[in-house]
């Protein structure tokens, strides 16, 4: 069928919000910028233990060389701010409780991207036919945030995290390159002004500079990505967050204009808006495979899980006694590093 360029972006803009998307943007593969803050960012070795960020040079910030052909890219973004999830800031200061980052209280979103961007794909090649493309949803090595900022659906802020500005960020990001030439979008301007909300509020200092970010220091690094013992100068620090943090996004004024999702996969599940920490310290690694069948944190495996939660109970200063029996009952674990933990919790008590 043939169709113009203008109208096929509307075409696929149109299906896009069918299909759950909040934006949808065009860009076209120029990333120069992208790629030199990328450089500079790991030579400092800013990325720590996420050598996949590394891994395929410059691959991640030239499509062409990763699916050559490619013309345009599409960026799209996803709300998932639950509507029914606890206070954030309630929660934190609640440290019989664990905090969860808020995308991952649901389904995992790369499911659920993904499949919806399959079907976007399908629905346009009954349109147009065939053509040439690739899907991504934190599948490969791509500067998300980057082409999101080129396609205008939101810019990078001092936390580096993408920002728009009627729906503030938070958000999920996905990705179409494709052989299809669009009428590309104009990059989103920067809205930050002369804010550092978001450096100020940050629990270990890890925006240690505007658009800069240690990850090392990070509490999402340190819970998420990171494979050992979490050092301890910033084991205090982590207070009851057990998986990811939220806080340079709580103080964002932008996120006032935040609008909570309507997608039924990121509802809430089992709780984890605002959990007993003893109880999912007490989980077995069955019942935490089982309850996070589908979740974003069963990737962390049993182990870091159990390594999180202890530094939290260790911070936790409600209910001390059952804390403490709590701690007790994993002290002979057969993990080291889980043991560690827990040992380290345990003198927090003392």
């Amino acid at each position: 069928m043939e169709i113009t360029s203008e109208a096929l972006k509307l075409l696929i803009r149109k299906k896009s919000t069918a299909l759950g998307f909040d934006d949808f943007g065009v860009s076209h593969c120029d990333l120069e910028p992208h790629e030199h803050h990328l450089q500079q960012w790991s030579r400092a070795g800013y990325h720590g233990e996420m050598e996949y960020m590394v891994r395929h040079g410059t691959k991640r910030s030239r499509p062409q060389e990763l699916l050559p052909g490619t013309r345009c890219l599409l960026s799209f973004r996803m709300n998932y701010l639950p509507a029914a999830a606890a206070d954030s800031e309630k929660i934190l200061q609640q440290d019989e409780k664990g905090f969860i980052s808020r995308y991952a209280l649901g389904r995992d979103y790369h499911k659920v991207m993904r499949s919806r961007l399959a079907q976007l794909y399908r629905q346009i090649e009954e349109t147009i036919g065939p053509f040439g493309y690739r899907l991504f949803v934190d599948s490969a090595p791509v500067l998300e945030k980057g082409i999101a900022e080129n396609s205008g659906i939101g810019w990078i802020g001092k936390h580096t995290n993408l920002i728009d500005q009627k729906s503030g960020s938070w958000f999920f990001l996905g990705e179409i390159y494709t052989d299809l030439l669009l009428p590309a979008d104009p990059p989103a301007l920067n809205h930050c002004g002369s804010c550092d909300a978001c450096i100020r509020s940050c629990p270990t200092d890890a925006i240690i500079a505007p658009y800069q970010l240690d990850a090392r220091r990070c509490i999402s690094y340190l819970t998420i990505e990171l494979q050992g013992a979490i050092p301890l100068p910033f084991r205090t620090a982590i207070g009851n967050r057990i998986y990811g943090c939220d806080d340079c996004q709580l103080v964002c004024p932008w996120n006032r204009f935040a609008q909570p999702s309507s997608e039924l996969d990121f509802r809430i599940r089992h709780g984890l808006d605002s959990p007993a920490l003893v109880e999912l310290f007490l989980w077995s690694e069955t019942l935490f495979l089982k309850k996070m069948e589908g979740s974003p944190i069963r990737r962390i495996g049993h182990l870091r899980w159990l390594r999180n939660i202890a530094i939290a109970l260790g911070n936790s200063r409600t209910n001390p006694q059952t804390t403490i029996q709590a701690l007790q009952r994993r002290a002979t674990h057969p993990s080291a590093m889980v043991r560690e933990h827990v040992e380290w919790a345990l003198n927090q008590h003392l």
